[in-house]
This record gives C-alpha cells, structure tokens and sequence, in this order.
C-alpha cells in the first residue's frame, strides 16, 4: 500500500523544501506537492517559533530591542538558506527589467543580483527590523506574537500561490510541481484556519489584539495576492523566485500591519 500524501510524504515536503530542517522529501509528485503546500503553514510556525524564541533570548540577554529584531529577522534567512530572500531579490530584477517574459525569467536564473534586488532587499529587512524593533520595545510577547505571525502568514501565502488556476512560468523547478497542486476550496479552509488562530492567539491582548492579528494575516495574503498576479501577467506563471518573494513580502506586510495604532 502506499503512503498517503497527506501524511509524513506531506510533511515532508513541505518542511524540506521550506526549510532547512534535516528532512528527506521522500515523494515529488503532484499528491506530495499539493499535501506539502497545504501543511506549509505549519512549517511558517516552527520557523516563527524559533525566531519567535531567539528574539525573546536577546531580549533576556539586555541586548536591547533592536539587537533583537536583527536576530529575529536573522532566523527565518538562516533556516532557509535565504532562499526566500534571495527569490525576492531575483523577482525584483525581473519585473524591474521591463523586459519581456522570457528575458526577464533568464535574468531572474542569474547568479548575480542586479540593483533591484539590491534596493528591494534592503527596504524589506529594514522595514522588517524597524518593525519588530518597536514591538519588542513595547513588550516582548507582542513582538514574539507578530514572529509567529508574520512566518505562519509566509507560507500561507505559498498555499494560496499553489491553488488551481496559477500555472507555472517554467517546465522545471519549485514553481512547476507545485503551480496549480492545490484546490482553491482546500487552500481557503487553510487560510481560514489561520486566521481564527491567529485572531485567538491575539486575544491574549485583548480585543485590539486579536483585531491586529487577523489584519496581519488578511493583508498580508492581500498583498502577496497582488504581487502573485503582477508575475502571473508579467512572467506568463510562478517560479520559485516568485514563491520566495510571496513569503517575504507577506511576512514583512504581516510585521508592519502589527505594529500600526
């Protein structure tokens, strides 16, 4: 009998592409991809979790708030392998390119990072430490909440990215196994869940808490909805690159919404 792909093959995939947790993707076909996209999220929350742990350690240390943010925005970099960053980085030549589709994915393929990346890169890891440096300076367990949050809210985006109808922009790669693998209603419940969890996790704050929270969430799959459909039309589908851009680009919306009012 073989493995059902909503189980361990689904884990799997989900934290061995996504991170890098020492877990061996054992299947790669479309039941694998769409289960692993589905149980992404659950990757976003130990990836926020031990940011989450290693901005509330300096904190403990005196390091001071904005130490603390750089070594909460550091985490997620580093149990990626920067992938996601680097994706953003790579995205962002692309659209800035004002090239054609084509050309513009030969030049998301390149090595190098050309000065939009550059530029986008460096506003996004700045906003995401401003951002957390105010929170931990009001309280550490709000900063470590907008973490979660904010790594949980990533990988959502990616579930929502791979929902049927969003084809792929190349044959090959991330973007390609896992374009179009999961069904809209499936991703919506997902979505869901998240959203009531993160609006209860919020409540610990009160009513205003879990408002923030569900906002994070709810605008930053907003904003990464419309960058997906900017390199849709511009690309002809998704890539790898683009799903990295998706995750950092809801993962610094979900920050910046958290620390507004």
């Amino acid at each position: 009998m073989s493995e059902n792909p909503a189980g361990a093959p689904g884990l799997r995939f989900a934290f061995g592409t996504l991170t890098v947790l020492p877990v061996r993707v054992t299947r790669w076909d479309r039941g694998a991809a769409r289960a692993g996209m589905l149980w992404a999220p659950l990757a976003g929350l130990v990836v926020g979790g031990c940011a989450a742990a290693f901005g509330a350690l300096f904190l403990l240390l005196g390091a001071g708030p904005l130490v603390a943010a750089v070594a909460a925005t550091a985490v997620p970099a580093v149990l990626t392998r920067g992938l996601h960053l680097d994706g953003l980085a790579d995205t962002a030549d692309g659209l800035g390119s004002a090239r054609p589709a084509e050309d513009a994915l030969r030049i998301m393929k390149r090595s190098d990072i050309g000065p939009f990346g550059v530029i986008t890169l460096l506003f996004t890891l700045l906003a995401q430490v401003a951002a957390l440096a105010r929170l931990y300076d009001g309280s550490w367990a709000r900063g470590a909440l907008a973490v979660v949050v904010a790594g949980t809210a990533a990988r959502l985006a990616l579930t929502l990215a791979a929902r049927t109808g969003v084809p792929a922009a190349r044959p090959e790669g991330l973007g390609a196994a896992v374009a179009g693998a999961v069904p809209l209603p499936r991703a919506l419940a997902v979505a869901a869940a998240v959203v009531v969890a993160a609006g209860a996790c919020g409540a610990l704050f009160g009513a205003g808490g879990a408002l923030r929270a569900v906002l994070a969430v709810t605008v930053a799959l907003v904003a990464a909805d419309l960058l997906l459909r900017h390199c849709v039309r511009r690309f002809g589908g998704v890539t790898g690159d683009v799903f990295g851009a998706l995750a950092e680009t809801a993962a610094t919306t979900a920050l910046v919404v958290a620390v507004l009012g």
